[in-house]
């Protein structure tokens, strides 16, 4: 099967999108994992599927996939290339455009300077919504919200704020980004125990109260270059936990994205995230079968 694609990034996170608006490609998880393959096939962080609307209340739906082949929630980098995706193929010329996401609908709006804005809807922090089983574990309170102790190997404990932004989260808060230990602390929070569905960990360094940087070892991918709903969990942690304010730069390592969150007294307002997507090319590839 020959299947054309186009390579998209926002800041960093690279993404091949396909067009499914005329029909179903039908892969399986294997030729996904093909697909964001670094070595044999285009490489990815994850595989965007733009589907046509499946109600009136939305535009298109959105289906996105990780390099391990498995679906996923949300993905705010991804939501981002995706509404350009839709305007500069002439799929829609709607803005804001309204998107189906597994978990719900989100709002993307095309702005002057080229940068898109996502409405990523309200956090989430019913544990068992997230999910996040805090079975034996005793949280310790800070500003208007809480950090959970973790226990993994060799005696480590990570105190992590626990959310989902549609995709769950735990965000730890470290000194220095550079020196954090991601890559080996990073997996063991993604397969705790704790949490039944896995979860992308985050590394959240405060630099003042409107900058911080951040780094996301993410589900089923790895540490990437940059994690839109990473951030937005990161920022809405940041400010629950009384170190942060409502608009934040956030500083990844493949660029800067803003973060806008007011909170009140339900902790119910929307995030929005403003960040750049960007085309890198085009092209076809064959996808062996592969089941």
């Amino acid at each position: 099967m020959r299947v054309r694609f186009t390579k998209m990034q926002g800041a960093g996170n690279d993404f091949v999108v396909l067009d499914e608006t005329r029909g179903r490609l039908g892969l399986s998880a294997a030729q996904y994992r093909f697909l964001a393959d670094r070595h044999f096939g285009v490489g990815a962080d994850q595989i965007l599927s733009v589907q046509p609307a499946s109600s009136a209340s939305v535009d298109f739906e959105y289906v996105i996939h990780n390099a391990d082949g498995g679906e996923v929630e949300h993905c705010g980098n991804g939501a981002r290339c995706f509404v350009r995706y839709v305007r500069d193929k002439g799929l829609t010329d709607r803005n804001p455009v309204r998107v189906k996401v597994k978990n719900g609908e989100i709002s993307l709006s095309m702005n002057a300077d080229g940068r898109v804005t996502v409405d990523m809807g309200a956090p989430v922090f019913d544990l068992a919504r997230v999910p996040f089983d805090p079975a034996a574990l005793v949280p310790q309170a800070m500003g208007n919200f809480e950090r959970w102790p973790l226990p993994l190997g060799g005696g480590d404990v990570a105190s992590v704020a626990v959310l989902s932004m549609g995709n769950p989260h735990a965000v730890q808060l470290v000194d220095d980004v550079d020196t954090a230990p991601v890559l080996t602390w990073g997996p063991q929070i993604e397969r705790h125990a704790q949490f039944p569905a896995r979860v992308n960990a985050g590394f959240l360094q405060v630099v003042d109260r409107s900058h911080v940087r951040l780094r996301v070892y993410e589900r089923g991918v790895g540490e990437t270059l940059a994690c839109g709903t990473g951030a937005c969990a990161a920022v809405v942690a940041g400010i629950r936990l009384g170190l942060l304010d409502a608009k934040v730069d956030v500083d990844t390592r493949g660029g800067r994205l803003t973060i806008e969150w007011r909170d009140n007294a339900a902790h119910d307002d929307s995030v929005f995230m403003t960040g750049p997507a960007t085309p890198v090319f085009e092209g076809e590839i064959e996808l062996p079968e592969l089941a």
